[in-house]
């Protein structure tokens, strides 16, 4: 380590500018050499000493949370689990999320936490490009980078980080959850959110397909400050009590499998991980070696479901084993609300459609857009169907179709005025109640009414309903019942056109 002051390859490129001789030598504080922007404070940058856990839990066969401890990187990440595969997505991210810690450099510490979010997720798309059996895998991130003086928070999903400064605790994340979104409104408490029966659901994740904003800020940490990551298998069953109860004592290695510890007695059904660092002066406390956990360790959660640690100080955790045979008689167990559902399954829920989904969706309006064409083309060939008698221009008519706007037009015309009818043949007529299957019935139909319906004065002699009219001619191939009738006869009837009036 070099001091900037007094090495001339160190100090940044400025304005000389002329300093009075009775005006004493600033002094510099030292700094690594590989920080090339002098940070404005002359506090020595400080690390982080931190420990991590990974547990499989009690309930779960396999652990698909992940974590990470250095100097400079907290991480924690749950993979979306289910066939799809979440402890691929979850140690994916971690892998390329470890990369981030290194001593501090010029690029601000948002940006590297940014890029580091966007190369997971490019990383897990490719994953799922290769074997398409892991589409729709997915992992949540939360990300703290640390460069001396700064720490950079990137967010996405429901792990959660927390700050404890002075015994006193404060949660830097806020979940992108579906009950978070409910608690934000109003609509539900804390308490009730950890109960709630969506509370799996989650709208934001890492899953290489669907770009993801994370939450991103920072903010100044000092010495003595402690840091603590999580994913929900721990913080969904511990309140913040018990969390700040545990965080106040020990080192972080103690304080982080004493905090799994709790979860897993609190009932916690989830893979549980816990990251704490402390913020230290390297000069007067060596920070610990980096520590990968979890799925990303590839370690004995491959070769069984038992968790990561035994026990703690030659104690055990409590952990059991999975749950694979049927529950002894007289043993109690804390089943979920739904035995046939995974709550772990429940989080692909939120998750956006696949790919192509723009064409899927144009292919289902087209089909339902030819399904309505269908409808409505069988109902206005049905409608074509009928015929009923009504009036138009004062002549009794034909119409075809039914007497709805748009399916009925004129067919037949006949020299029958609406006038020379009697009222209460008249008002008949006008309703176009009389529907008929045919147009030789309709055709009939307007004769009997030509024939009973007259009025008394209206110069026609009107045959009794029960005695048929004596034919008009003695040619048979000329009776019709729109033919020109002999004088004094029944109804005088001619066909006629629309236009022929």
């Amino acid at each position: 380590m070099t001091d900037p002051g007094n090495d001339a390859s160190a100090a940044p490129e400025t304005e000389e500018v002329p300093v009075p001789d009775a005006q004493p030598e600033l002094p510099h504080d030292p700094q690594p050499d590989t920080i090339d922007v002098p940070l404005p404070s002359t506090r020595p940058l400080l690390q982080l000493d931190g420990y991590a856990v990974s547990d499989v839990g009690r309930v779960r066969k396999d652990n698909q949370d992940s974590g990470y401890s250095g100097p400079w990187l907290l991480a924690v990440c749950d993979g979306v689990g289910g066939a799809a595969r979440g402890d691929i997505a979850s140690g994916t991210a971690i892998g390329e999320l470890r990369q981030l810690d290194e001593p501090p450099g010029s690029v601000d510490v948002i940006d590297r936490v940014n890029d580091g979010l966007h190369e997971a997720h490019v990383s897990i798309g490719a994953q799922v490009d290769q074997d398409p059996a892991l589409n729709g895998t997915s992992t949540t991130a939360t990300v703290a980078l640390f460069d001396g003086q700064r720490l950079a928070v990137g967010h996405v999903g429901d792990s959660r980080a927390y700050l404890l400064r002075d015994g006193e605790l404060s949660q830097l994340t806020n979940d992108h959850t579906f009950v978070q979104s409910l608690i934000d409104e109003g609509r539900i408490t804390e308490a009730e959110a950890r109960v709630h029966p969506h509370r799996n659901l989650i709208l934001k994740a890492l899953d290489g397909l669907h770009d993801v904003e994370p939450d991103l800020f920072a903010l100044e940490l000092l010495p003595g400050d402690r840091l603590f990551l999580c994913s929900d298998g721990a913080c969904g069953v511990l309140e913040d009590d018990r969390i700040t109860t545990l965080l106040t004592d020990g080192t972080p290695e103690f304080t982080s499998i004493e905090l799994v510890r709790a979860s897993l007695d609190a009932g916690s059904s989830d893979n549980v991980t816990c990251v704490v660092a402390d913020v230290v002066d390297p000069s007067e406390h060596a920070p610990a070696d980096p520590m990968v956990v979890g799925a990303a360790a590839d370690l004995r959660q491959r070769r069984g479901p038992r968790g990561l640690f035994r026990g703690h100080r030659s104690g055990d955790t409590g952990e059991l084993e999975p749950i694979t045979a049927e529950i002894p008689e007289g043993v109690e167990y804390a089943i979920p609300e739904d035995p046939l559902v995974d709550p772990e399954a429940l989080r692909y829920a939120p998750q956006a459609p696949p790919r192509f989904a723009w064409a899927r969706r144009l292919l289902a309006a087209a089909i339902v857009l030819g399904i309505a064409w269908i409808a409505l083309g069988t109902a206005y060939w049905w409608s074509q169907q009928k015929y009923y008698v009504g009036v138009d221009d004062g002549y009794v008519v034909i119409y075809r179709g039914v007497d709805v706007p748009g399916l009925s037009h004129v067919y037949e015309v006949s020299d029958l005025e609406v006038a020379d009818l009697q009222e209460s043949t008249q008002e008949e007529v006008r309703n176009g109640a009389m529907i008929y299957s045919s147009v030789e019935r309709a055709r009939e139909a307007i004769t009997r009414i030509g024939a009973n319906g007259r009025q008394s004065g209206s110069g026609t002699t009107t045959p009794s309903p029960t005695t048929p009219a004596a034919p008009t001619t003695t040619n048979p191939d000329d009776a019709s019942p729109f033919s020109p009738p002999a004088e004094g006869g029944a109804a005088d009837l001619t066909t006629l056109t629309p236009d022929g009036r």
